[in-house]
């Protein structure tokens, strides 16, 4: 095997996400699987480990640095939290794993202890890291879609606040074992339908108090105006991302760079939305982010 460095893993609750890194910085082999936090947690993050880095046939005393939910408190080993506000560059650090035969180490998440505002986030710090970079300057607002959206809100180089959004649980159960289920059930076999998307978008960011009522709309304008399943699933998902986005920018100032930190279906539909209401942003794939900010610290632990 062509000179490998170290093994970079992306542990979240529901997926496991691995590279083998070279001295180069390219990746020489990639993993994946549905073996997050909670399917490890069962059968042992050792063995779970163990088998991926067999499958790549990566050397024995190579280094494994991993982020996300594997140091939660349900995780491997418990890593902790870097309290905000802080530099970026403050989880370039990690907990040994007790135990193993080489060099494992995980990284903090980040904690804001605020009473009114508790968060937490394990894993998108790493991204956020990799997409930045640790030096940049400028108030940035940071969006990483997912199950629970994180926005997070950065001044030259140091996070000052962030907030969760459950905007894709919500979306899961919303959709799944409410009224509205009736509603959208047979949309996968129908054409996506982009404008009632971007109306409800609009709406529930020129109105986010009026949500729960623009929801119910998916199931009213099917009743008494016959809307198809797609575009009652394009209200439900546009009213959520319009919410999110409605609160996630109700403390930044006018002109905050916002930097979209996704990939795949996501990346699409927060492009969508983002222009939608005319908003400028950047686009930065979070496999690339999350690989980059492994990257800074295992060459932070490991210089050599």
């Amino acid at each position: 095997m062509a000179n490998p460095a170290y093994v970079a893993v992306d542990w979240g609750t529901s997926s496991f996400r691995l590279w083998l890194i070279g001295r180069d910085g390219t990746v020489l082999a990639e993993r994946r699987s549905g073996e997050g936090m909670t399917s490890a947690a069962k059968t042992g993050f050792s063995a779970v480990l163990a088998s991926h880095l067999t499958a790549i046939e990566a050397p024995e005393n190579l280094p494994v640095i991993v982020c996300g939910m594997a140091g939660a408190r349900q995780g491997w080993v418990e890593a902790g939290y870097i309290d905000v506000p802080a530099p970026l560059a403050s989880i370039l650090t990690g907990v040994s794993v007790p135990g193993e035969s080489r060099d494992i180490r995980i990284l903090p998440g980040l904690a804001q202890r605020d009473m009114a505002t508790p968060d937490v986030m394990r894993g998108e710090e790493t991204q956020l890291l990799g997409a930045l970079g640790r030096a940049s300057s400028g108030a940035q607002a940071v969006c990483m879609p997912g199950t629970h959206s994180k926005w997070v809100h950065v001044t030259d180089s140091k996070v000052t606040g962030f907030s969760t959004f459950m905007t894709g649980e919500l979306f899961d159960v919303i959709s799944k074992h409410t009224i509205l289920s009736h509603a959208v059930a047979g949309a996968a076999e129908q054409p996506a339908d982009a404008a009632a998307f971007e109306a409800a978008v609009s709406a529930a960011f020129a109105r986010p108090a009026l949500a729960s009522n623009l929801l119910f709309t998916a199931r009213s304008g099917q009743l008494l105006h016959g809307i198809s399943a797609a575009a009652a699933q394009a209200r439900l998902s546009g009213t959520l991302i319009g919410l999110e986005i409605a609160g996630a920018l109700q403390d930044a100032a006018n002109g905050t760079d916002i930097t979209l930190v996704a990939s795949g279906r996501l990346q699409a539909l927060y492009e969508q939305a983002f222009k939608t209401l005319s908003l400028a942003f950047t686009a930065i794939d979070a496999d690339a982010a999350v690989r980059r900010g492994l990257s800074a610290a295992a060459e932070a632990i490991w210089p050599n």
